[in-house]
């Protein structure tokens, strides 16, 4: 093996363990924000989970590679979770105990959370890219076992469990080929 061949081979495994590293870190760093907004909407400090997707946010940034695109995305993702959530809310489906602008939007740490999930479409989630039948379909067992592990842990309570999850599964496998179609 010459010079230049082995040191092409390095740079590749360096390369590919910094993806994996960078992999890892995006989805450690989702599951903890994720559950310090849910318990912080469970118990009164709606304001915690903001601030862990903010810290969340400006990692990830750091280590985009197009860090403007990114922002897009996640700006979509939660004007997307403004809207849906807001529409669960407002049909009496799901209710927050806590960080509520009114009765018929979704609190500011659900919108922040869409958000975070934003920085997980480009990482973590990229193996759904141009696969959307297998997008719609993680959407829609995903979704609405997300919110029910909100609710289990006390920062979500659906209402009406029947309308709430049938409406989460059908929004779900709609907006997750969308926004995974938005991601590239």
């Amino acid at each position: 093996m010459t010079k230049d061949a082995s040191g092409t081979l390095a740079t590749t495994c360096s390369r590919s363990r910094h993806a994996e590293m960078l992999l890892l870190t995006n989805i450690v760093v989702f599951q903890v924000a994720w559950l310090l907004s849910v318990i912080g909407g469970a118990q009164q400090m709606p304001w915690l989970g903001p601030l862990a997707t903010l810290f969340a946010l400006a990692w990830h940034l750091s280590a985009a590679r197009k860090p403007f695109e990114e922002v897009l995305l996640i700006l979509c993702c939660g004007l997307m979770g403004l809207c849906f959530d807001s529409y669960l809310v407002g049909a009496g489906w799901v209710t927050y105990k806590a960080g509520l602008f009114s009765d018929y939007v979704a609190p500011y740490w659900i919108i922040t959370m869409w958000m975070l999930f934003g920085m997980t479409l480009n990482v973590s989630m990229r193996w759904l890219r141009g696969r959307p039948k297998l997008a719609a379909l993680f959407g829609f067992y995903g979704g609405p076992a997300s919110y029910l592990g909100g609710q289990a842990l006390g920062g979500i309570v659906l209402t009406n469990q029947f309308a709430a999850l049938l409406a989460l599964a059908i929004g779900w496998a709609i907006m997750m080929p969308i926004l995974m179609w938005l991601s590239e």
